[in-house]
């Protein structure tokens, strides 16, 4: 029999950035591509097996972190990354054929889009509304049912829609990128390529010290952390998940024993996946300003090095 179909959800509808993201990543061809009503409900998806994998943006170089995102992870059942999109986002102002910017009342658009052009918001359009839509897709298809009269989303959905461009490149931060990933139910991760990316999510006691505990455990074995986030725990007052990006994969040695230190330290350890980095993204910070690095190295040899000389110690056998 001819194997089924794969089926991942996105943050939809049709021609969201999060689509264009994902039909960048190989696990979408031959995929169904099934648009959700927002991120949660594409982690819920998940989880309970009514697609097999997720598309979701995990954070944007402008607006930080998207937090329903973060939040969404660290709930139960577990979910894993297993990939990592960086796209540029290019942002266009929508409208119906014959919109003047002089007839717009209202705007619609995502939180980060318009985030990101708030200030080409406020200079061109300074008496219009502004509202929030759960993508910008949808604040596209908002315009077309004319609820709104202009969106501010991806040049794709005016094709989409039927929409005319009446504004390109309206970005404050013409560089801006948003880093999007593929969740699945846990499973073993994908295989080390040598530049592969670890995601964690951590919670600890709230003393002094406890976060710089956590931090010299990747600083010693010459980790590099390329992203922290806190969020609060919903139900802990004062206390927080602490989401970590990190150069590496699981089966490296250096990772492996962070990993098992951290579980020493920790209240909670929820590995969020080892996956490879994606093309654009940023390579780990080497040389100068680089973590503390051991004497003897971090390499796989020093590992293996080291674990000699230890079994040689207990053997008494060392010298």
């Amino acid at each position: 029999m001819p194997r089924p179909r794969s089926r991942i959800g996105f943050l939809g509808p049709h021609a969201t950035f999060t689509e264009q993201a994902l039909r960048t990543l190989p696990e979408s061809e031959d995929a169904e591509l099934v648009p959700l009503p927002g991120n949660p409900p594409v982690l819920r998806a998940v989880r309970e097996g009514g697609v097999d994998a997720g598309c979701v943006p995990i954070e944007n170089s402008v607006e930080g972190a998207v937090p329903p995102v973060l939040d969404g992870l660290v709930e139960e059942p577990p979910l894993v990354i297993v990939r990592e999109a960086v796209i540029p986002v290019r942002f266009v102002l929508l409208g119906r054929a014959g919109t003047t910017l002089a007839g717009i009342r209202s705007v619609a658009s995502h939180g980060h889009g318009i985030a990101q052009t708030r200030g080409w918001i406020a200079a061109h359009l300074p008496e219009a509304e502004v509202r929030v839509a759960t993508s910008t897709s949808e604040g596209a298809a908002q315009v077309a049912r004319g609820e709104a009269d202009a969106a501010v989303s991806s040049p794709l959905a005016a094709e989409q829609h039927g929409l005319e461009v009446l504004a390109d490149d309206i970005a404050d931060n013409p560089g801006a990128v948003t880093r999007f990933v593929l969740v699945t139910r846990p499973g073993t991760p994908p295989p080390p390529t040598g530049h592969d990316r670890t995601t964690l999510a951590l919670t600890t006691e709230n003393r002094p010290g406890s976060l710089l505990g956590l931090l010299t455990e990747l600083a010693v074995r010459g980790i590099d952390l390329t992203r922290i986030e806190s969020r609060p725990i919903k139900d802990r007052h004062a206390d927080y998940w602490f989401h970590l990006d990190c150069s590496g994969h699981v089966a490296d040695p250096a990772m492996g024993e962070a990993l098992a230190a951290l579980h020493r330290r920790c209240d909670r350890v929820r590995f969020l996946g080892s996956y490879p980095r994606a093309v654009g993204a940023p390579e780990p910070v080497e040389g100068v300003g680089a973590p503390a690095v051991p004497l003897h190295g971090a390499d796989a040899a020093a590992y293996r090095a080291a674990a000699e000389w230890l079994a040689g110690v207990r053997n008494g056998e060392w010298t």
